[in-house]
């Protein structure tokens, strides 16, 4: 909270005016760590057949917690034989057991596992936290309950899948191979999992080497829940197991979310076979906010949107347009908002923005910044401590921002907002769309009408409407142009992972 003087009742009575707020500086707060134990192992080794066993080439790497730069546990390195004994699992439980299964038995296995997440919601979110860097809060109170969430949503539709396409007929696809990203270990291994699983599909799982300890916990829960043996399997490695992952004989389809580039790659070496493949990738949403929007609400949405997620998201609202009437309105609010987030430890309770993912990833934010500075963007960053250790990196908005300008052209995945102006919707439809993506997109205001007709225009697979970052799993997510194509979540979300005849 701000630390505010507030004036004497004497003076006041004299009639002088009252003492502004003082946002710069800061009531110091008493630390407030997470203290549940998250039950790391030591060393984890890959998920296949329904073990955890050692990779044939018996090495491991580390998994580094990005706050403190130390190791956090060690986690096998699959190679292309571990991938195909995964595969090899999936596709014998798809002929036996899942495949032939009853939807309303699946289901009840989707439900344990649901349940069984909420049970060690703390332990997980902790985990997440310190593999990932992102603050307690948002594993905590999004992350892990919209992991569970979709696994409840799946398990319901385990047994109604005759409406998934009314009229016609739906079978499962039989083995999946699906490779998640760094962002949100937890939430996508739901999203990719679930429905596969609710329609009947085995998985071979890959998640980011940088972030394999949820999965693997997730692991250790579908072991606790019996599921079949070979349904789920989890191969942990770098680009070249995903690679193998993806261009492995077995599949029927792949799923990926990741970088635009590596999704082109994936897609160029598929040309010509019959897999069938959904992609969620890259984006450069446009928050737009216009003259009648509710200003507080809007500013306090953008700061959700980019700043307590580290901009960790492909969805996040890197690129903010703003009406020329408000626009130094919102901008002077912006960075009195900024001046009180607080950077630190992610597992204090008072963090609103953690540590960056990785080395690799800072050093890329880092140079997107320099590059904004020298084409002639104005740079506004808080004067807040960083930790000695650990990857963090300030809040960061920049105004005068042309579209010609990196930073408002390439995905930032970093805490950094880029502040455009328009005159007419017109402009801010055109400014939207002039991006290679097409994700995301918000847009504020009072007006019903601009919603709606502001939602046919902008080319994103999803607009909020006086909101930001909210998902629920019933809706689809997923984007178009560049941004991938197919959907999670929802029924268009279920489409993707069967035959339909």
């Amino acid at each position: 909270m701000p630390a505010i003087k507030s004036p004497s009742l004497s003076s006041r009575r004299r009639g002088r005016p009252a003492p502004e707020l003082i946002f710069g500086d800061l009531w110091p707060y008493d630390p407030a760590p997470e203290t549940a134990d998250p039950k790391l192992k030591a060393r984890y080794g890959l998920f296949i057949n329904g073990r955890f066993v050692a990779p044939k080439s018996g090495k491991h790497f580390d998994s580094i917690n990005p706050a403190t730069e130390g190791k956090l546990a060690e986690i096998a390195l699959a190679g292309a034989a571990d991938v195909h004994a995964a595969y090899t699992a999936a596709q014998r439980a798809a002929d036996t057991t899942w495949g032939r299964m009853p939807g309303r038995e699946r289901a009840k296995y989707l439900f344990r596992i649901a349940r069984l997440l909420q049970d060690r919601a703390r332990e997980f979110a902790v985990a997440e936290t310190l593999d990932g860097g992102k603050p307690i809060k948002e594993s905590r109170d999004f992350d892990v309950p919209m992991a569970a969430a979709h696994f409840f949503y799946h398990a319901g539709w385990a047994d109604k899948l005759a409406y998934v396409a009314p009229g016609r007929s739906v079978a499962p696809l039989g083995v999946v191979g699906q490779v998640i990203p760094w962002n949100f270990p937890l939430l996508m291994c739901a999203w990719k999992l679930a429905p596969a699983l609710a329609m009947g599909n085995c998985v071979v799982l890959k998640p980011a080497e940088t972030t394999s300890i949820t999965a693997l916990k997730l692991a250790e829960i579908i072991q606790d829940a019996d599921l079949p043996p070979g349904v789920v399997n989890i191969v942990t490695g770098a680009g070249e197991v995903g690679a193998a992952v993806m261009g492995h004989p077995i599949p029927a389809k792949v799923a990926f979310t990741g970088s635009t580039e590596v999704g082109k790659i994936i897609m160029r070496s598929l040309a010509g076979t019959d897999k069938k493949m959904t992609m969620e990738l890259g984006g450069k949403a446009a928050n737009i906010i216009f003259d009648d929007a509710p200003i507080d609400q809007a500013v306090e949405g953008i700061i959700n949107g980019i700043f307590f997620n580290q901009g960790h998201v492909c969805c996040a609202g890197s690129r903010l347009l703003v009406h020329e009437p408000v626009a130094d309105r919102v901008l002077a609010k912006l960075k009195q908002r900024v001046q009180v987030l607080r950077v630190g430890d992610p597992l204090d309770k008072n963090t609103d923005v953690g540590a960056i993912n990785s080395k690799e990833q800072l050093g890329r934010i880092t140079a997107l910044v320099k590059s904004g500075v020298r084409e002639g963007a104005e740079l506004f960053q808080p004067a807040c401590p960083l930790p000695a250790k650990g990857w963090f990196f300030r809040p960061t908005i920049f105004s005068n921002v042309a579209m010609s300008h990196r930073i408002a052209r390439e995905e930032i995945f970093g805490p950094v907002l880029s502040v455009l102006t328009f005159r007419t919707p017109e402009e801010a439809v055109e400014k939207a769309n002039n991006t290679a993506y097409g994700l995301s997109a918000g847009v504020w205001t009072d007006k019903g009408s601009r919603i709606l007709k502001m939602s046919t225009e902008l080319k994103a697979g999803v607009v909020w409407a006086n909101t930001y970052n909210k998902f629920d799993p019933a809706s689809p997510f997923g984007g178009y142009k560049e941004s991938g194509f197919g959907r999670e979540g929802g029924r268009q979300g279920l489409l993707d992972y069967c035959q339909v005849t």
